[in-house]
């Protein structure tokens, strides 16, 4: 993606999430498909929250505000896909306690 090769389309990265990981608030302008392979993902929105388990995936849209973590002992394994490509100047995190 964007980062390590500048293609500015896609982007995929494979993530993995250990147990106790919180991922700060985010309304990015990238839409952001997430395949978990392992383990629970949770993600939160303004509708509430969902646990994705491996085997499933979800989608979330540009401008949707969304918080991953991981709070299952064994962690999370997944796989990001964001279109257009991820960069750390359109992900907007929220402002840190």
């Amino acid at each position: 993606g964007r980062v390590n090769s500048g293609h500015e389309t896609a982007s995929v990265a494979r993530m993995i999430a250990p147990s106790g990981w919180v991922e700060p608030g985010q309304r990015p302008d990238f839409e952001e498909i997430t395949v978990v392979l392992k383990g629970v993902l949770r993600v939160e929105h303004e509708d509430g929250v969902l646990d994705v388990a491996a085997g499933q995936a979800v989608v979330t849209r540009a401008g949707e505000w969304i918080r991953y973590s991981c709070s299952e002992p064994e962690g999370a394994e997944y796989v990001a896909v964001c279109l257009p490509a991820f960069s750390p100047d359109t992900e907007h995190r929220d402002p840190e306690d």
